[in-house]
């Protein structure tokens, strides 16, 4: 007697479907679920993260009250709270008349040198960091090569042989002396390079190129705009090693008229060390005064320029 077999197991016929069970939904309290919540907090991390905030605010916490004192209640009080008789605007007004008003002349010194600077050498690294990035010439690679090794090169290491060059061209104690060697920042034309690598398009020089615009009018017109915020970086960087520079103007100028802030505070200060002519018993508190102007327009340039600057670093976090 044969027995036939059943019609899902004859042959060419497919087995039939395995059917399908529900998944089971998460429980509250499972690891489904509390991954969607924010990030573990360290405790650990946030102490390590608020000495390294206290770290950098407390010179200038200090300084600001520093600059409500006498010269008397800077060595008597306290550091880190102020005095009996805080006298802040009597100290600014101080700084800004004494010796004539040369802190003003100081002041504008600094602006000159630093806005010149920061802008001139912002133009140039962005030049040279786009011929770097778009351009192929021979030796281009040694070139930048040469580049990236002359940022690890110190910049007190040249002041000795810039002055004997600016020496030799007659441009000693002049404004120049402290302008034209602000303006080669190789750091900066690295920094264009990479950026000008991603945010300038191929597609859109190629089109240029194609309606007649010439490289000059390619770089003034298209390539400027697009490297706008790299420019904001370099220009940041620039003014503040150009504004807080002292030993490259120490050793160029000899006119106190040519001083830039942070030279002109240290003539002050040598002043109120040793007690020379025109020392006043309140110099201290008018360099330390003198400090915390100084850096106000550093503050302000910061607080207007960030959003070009957070701007970039966002637009060369995303390739397209």
């Amino acid at each position: 007697m044969t027995t036939t077999p059943e019609p899902s197991l004859m042959r060419g016929t497919p087995p039939p479907a395995a059917t399908s069970t529900p998944t089971a939904k998460p429980v509250r309290g499972t690891p489904a679920r509390r991954s969607r919540r924010g990030p573990r907090r360290s405790t650990p991390l946030t102490i390590a993260m608020l000495a390294v905030l206290a770290y950098f605010l407390l010179p200038l916490f200090w300084l600001v009250i520093a600059s409500t004192k006498s010269t008397q209640d800077l060595i008597n009080t306290f550091g880190l709270w102020f005095s009996h008789a805080p006298q802040l605007l009597t100290n600014v007004k101080d700084t800004f008349t004494q010796d004539d008003g040369v802190f003003v002349h100081w002041l504008i010194n600094t602006v000159v040198y630093a806005g010149v600077s920061a802008c001139g050498a912002a133009l140039l690294a962005a030049a040279a960091g786009y011929g770097f990035a778009k351009f192929r010439f021979r030796g281009d690679r040694i070139a930048f090569s040469l580049v990236v090794g002359a940022v690890m090169v110190p910049a007190t290491a040249l002041a000795i042989p810039t002055y004997l060059l600016f020496a030799k061209a007659g441009l000693v104690n002049t404004p120049w002396a402290v302008i034209l060697p602000s303006l080669v920042n190789p750091f900066g034309l690295y920094l264009m390079r990479v950026y000008a690598e991603d945010a300038v398009p191929e597609s859109i020089l190629e089109a240029a190129r194609i309606d007649g615009a010439g490289e000059l009018r390619i770089f003034f017109g298209i390539v400027l705009r697009l490297l706008g915020p790299g420019l904001v970086t370099v220009v940041l960087f620039t003014l503040v090693a150009t504004w807080n520079n002292y030993f490259l103007p120490l050793i160029m100028l000899n006119d106190p008229d040519l001083y830039p802030i942070t030279v002109g505070l240290s003539s002050w200060a040598a002043q109120a060390q040793n007690g020379g002519s025109g020392a006043s018993s309140d110099m201290l508190a008018l360099v330390v005064t003198g400090s915390l102007i100084s850096i106000v327009p550093l503050v302000v340039a910061f607080l207007l320029l960030q959003r070009y600057w957070q701007s970039g670093l966002a637009s060369g976090g995303v390739k397209q």
